[in-house]
């Protein structure tokens, strides 16, 4: 009897993961209706226990450098587990490496996000690859010549691992380097140099910081020309099938994100082909910079939600104090607190990419900054907040909770960190009136729905912050376009709860501090794995 096993909850598996009404709804409304069979097809996979096996292995064993082989040649490999393949063959299968620019229909850019929302649930690290592979199309199309050798390749849906000539593989693979040792998010301090060749080409001498997944094809890095910060394509492997010179010094120890590589390469001689003009370097990349921000928000909207399922099950299955934890009504609170944090940050997630698919280039530019700014902080409060709701169970690696808390923090760094956005956001505002205009006239498209929500805009519009401000203007921002969201596209118990609280004021400094009246058990029960 000592080793009876009660009061336990149950693995959650054999669920459909993609069963979340606030993210169906988005899903349809924001134009990709046609994708929701294929993301219930992909949900019911990421709800069984394969690949939360496979999540599990690929950050227990960790990539592996490999610098040089038996006989003395550099080979510069990083090695994986074959759980980490398994989880790149599903999420290049399903198109999200780069399904939109091979099937530009409307909605194309909304399904891909719902299928990285729903994938990057079962694991985060192997997301980076694919969103960068995602992201490097549009800045790459500034070379067309690049363009048209490689763009069908990267927007296959085959993952063809292996350092191979990039134009005899069935699928490609692409990374970023920006930062260096000395600058961090100032690349404009970077000192890799690119020297133009007889032939057109470039050789680059230098060395990025932060590289991550080195196994990629292709990579977009930044180097200095003598007319300024410039934009290259550096492939691993040459046209001629000799391997292009990428010395990685070693692979970072990182707090989360450890089944992902991120490396730092050397280059000497390296070869690259200019992308975009010289001295226009960072207008060119900053393309591809926007979508992976864009993945940013998706992807702690998807952790958020990932820790709240997590949450909601092990509290409807664990008993305390002379009941079950989710119904008592201090815990209810909790969840539903969560709940609407959640919710949130899925909405304004696939509004973003609703805005990409329809060409929405004025809210775009501001919005997508806001949205990386405020979600991605957002996901390490609410994760840490979920693992508690596990207590003791929730901080053991086998509850799989320490991944999700470990990984929380990294998108608010990755791409810019919220100093960066938020500096980013005040440089458009007093560039592009347009894109004001275009932020605020989607915030008011619910106007008159909620007096709160009506008095935020109305605090918004007189507005004149400086650098000191950054913060609290696209906090401000921020939570206005997610109430305007809601109130148009939530349930009302949700959308109050909302207002009451994040613009309201009727909230505490913890999640659980909902107004008195709030609708808790009808907020839980919507946001509870199917």
């Amino acid at each position: 009897m000592t080793h009876e096993v009660f009061n336990q909850a149950p693995p959650l598996v054999d669920y459909d993961v993609s069963a979340d009404a606030a993210l169906l709804a988005a899903v349809a409304r924001e134009g990709a209706p046609w994708a929701v069979g294929d993301l219930h097809r992909l949900g019911k996979l990421a709800g069984t226990a394969e690949p939360q096996r496979w999540a599990d292995e690929a950050n227990r064993y960790e990539p592996r450098l490999v610098t040089h082989d038996r006989y003395g040649h550099r080979v510069d490999e990083a090695e994986f587990h074959p759980s980490w393949h398994r989880l790149m063959e599903v999420a290049v299968g399903e198109g999200l490496a780069g399904s939109p620019w091979a099937d530009p229909r409307p909605g194309a850019h909304v399904a891909r996000a719902a299928g990285v929302f729903v994938w990057s649930q079962v694991e985060a690290g192997h997301i980076c690859p694919v969103s960068m592979t995602y992201a490097v199309v549009p800045a790459l199309r500034h070379n067309p010549d690049l363009s048209g050798v490689y763009e069908p390749l990267l927007a296959s849906r085959v993952y063809d691992f292996g350092l191979r000539t990039p134009t005899t593989k069935r699928g490609l693979i692409a990374g970023m380097g920006m930062t260096e040792k000395q600058g961090g998010s100032d690349v404009r301090a970077n000192t890799t140099k690119a020297t133009r060749s007889a032939d057109g080409t470039y050789r680059l001498t230098g060395h990025k910081w932060f590289t991550s997944a080195p196994m990629s094809d292709l990579f977009l890095v930044l180097a200095q020309t003598p007319a300024g910060l410039s934009c290259f394509m550096v492939p691993r492997v040459l046209p001629d099938g000799t391997r292009n010179v990428f010395r990685i010094q070693r692979l970072k120890d990182k707090l989360g994100n450890r089944s992902n590589a991120s490396s730092e390469p050397e280059f000497d001689g390296t070869t690259a082909w200019l992308v975009g003009p010289e001295g226009q370097g960072v207008r060119t990349i900053i393309e591809m910079v926007a979508m992976t921000r864009l993945d940013c928000v998706t992807g702690s909207a998807s952790g958020m939600r990932a820790a709240l399922t997590q949450a909601i099950h092990h509290t409807r299955h664990r008993s305390a104090f002379g009941g079950v934890l989710a119904d008592k009504p201090v815990m209810r609170a909790v969840l539903a607190d969560m709940a609407v944090e959640s919710e949130a940050a899925t909405l304004l997630a696939l509004r973003l990419a609703g805005a990409v698919d329809r060409g929405e280039h004025a809210f775009q530019r501001l919005a997508v900054a806001v949205g990386k700014f405020w979600v991605c902080k957002r996901q390490p409060v609410l994760v840490g907040e979920a693992l508690e709701c596990l207590g003791g169970n929730g901080y053991v690696e086998d509850s799989g909770m320490p991944r999700l808390y470990r990984d929380a923090p990294l998108n608010s760094i990755w791409e810019g960190s919220g100093n960066v956005q938020a500096l980013d956001v005040l440089r458009t505002l007093s560039r592009e009136p347009d894109a004001l205009a275009a932020f605020l006239a989607e915030a008011e498209t619910a106007a008159g729905a909620d007096r709160r929500l009506d008095a935020a805009i109305t605090a918004l519009k007189n507005e004149r912050p400086d650098e000191a401000d950054a913060r609290r203007m696209v906090e401000r921002l921020a939570l206005v376009l997610q109430g305007s969201l809601l109130v148009r596209h939530a349930p009302a118990e949700v959308a109050d709860a909302f207002c009451a609280t994040r613009l309201g004021g009727d909230w505490g400094h913890t999640f659980g501090t909902l107004p008195r009246g709030a609708d808790t058990t009808a907020i839980v029960d919507r946001a509870a794995p199917a």
